[in-house]
């Protein structure tokens, strides 16, 4: 018999079960607190991890193109670009990464808004600690997740709404775009139209076209209707 065919055959050992890829998620807010809030709910998870942190929706942007999260939770308030211009570009420029919009205040004509403009969530900083993971369970598989106050009415009436706000009984005034919103914000927080147009990367003219169809669509009577109107919604601070 050949020393070939008494040689012993051994087999290498399995190769240890690979780690299953974690669900990366970038936390944007520009309160250092809430981000280590934040990081510190999802990271207590499996699964889960942080992958960087944003103080301000450029460097939220700047941080999507350089990590390509999974999902961004994001502050609706934010300096130098605001949580509907960020969630716009995310959507545009990272079509894989979901938005899960946190924010401090309700509102149901923004949240109608960042859902239009492609968030999948829309969650209230008074709920994260009881429904930050949950949303962020959904999310991560495929599934909206509205805050308990929008949850009902949400799933009623945004549903129905296909522009022409139909469901709006009350109000004849047409929804303002995401681009008006941002507009009203810059405004009614004090920006001249010069420092608006440079913010949003628009000529002054353009601005004042925003601002004039803004004041007849809402049927403001003046700019102070316009400040009124963005405290209501809590697009700025009062």
């Amino acid at each position: 018999m050949t020393k070939e065919a008494t040689a012993t055959v051994t087999k290498d050992p399995p190769a240890p079960p690979a780690h299953p890829k974690k669900y990366r998620i970038l936390v944007a807010d520009d309160h250092s607190i809430v981000r280590r809030g934040v990081r510190a709910l999802i990271e207590s998870q499996p699964g889960l991890e942080v992958c960087a942190e944003a103080a301000n929706g450029a460097e939220a942007m700047h941080q999507v193109a350089k990590q390509r999260p999974d999902l961004v939770v994001l502050d609706l308030t934010m300096p130098e670009k605001n949580g509907l211009e960020v969630t716009r570009l995310i959507r545009e420029q990272s079509p894989n990464t979901d938005v899960l919009i946190l924010t401090m205040h309700f509102s149901e004509e923004v949240a109608r808004e960042v859902l239009r403009c492609g968030a999948r969530g829309y969650l209230l900083k008074s709920d994260a600690d009881v429904e930050l993971l949950t949303a962020v369970r959904h999310i991560q598989h495929h599934k909206p997740f509205f805050t308990g106050k929008l949850a009902t009415t949400m799933a009623e009436s945004f549903v129905r709404d296909t522009g022409g706000r139909s469901d709006n009984s009350n109000n004849n005034q047409a929804p303002l775009s995401a681009r008006e919103l941002e507009v009203v914000q810059l405004l009614a927080s004090g920006k001249s139209n010069k420092e608006a147009a440079a913010m949003i990367g628009v000529s002054t003219r353009t601005v004042e076209s925003h601002r004039n169809h803004i004041m007849r669509k809402m049927d403001f009577a003046s700019f102070s209707d316009l400040i009124r109107f963005a405290i209501r919604n809590n697009l700025i601070q009062p």
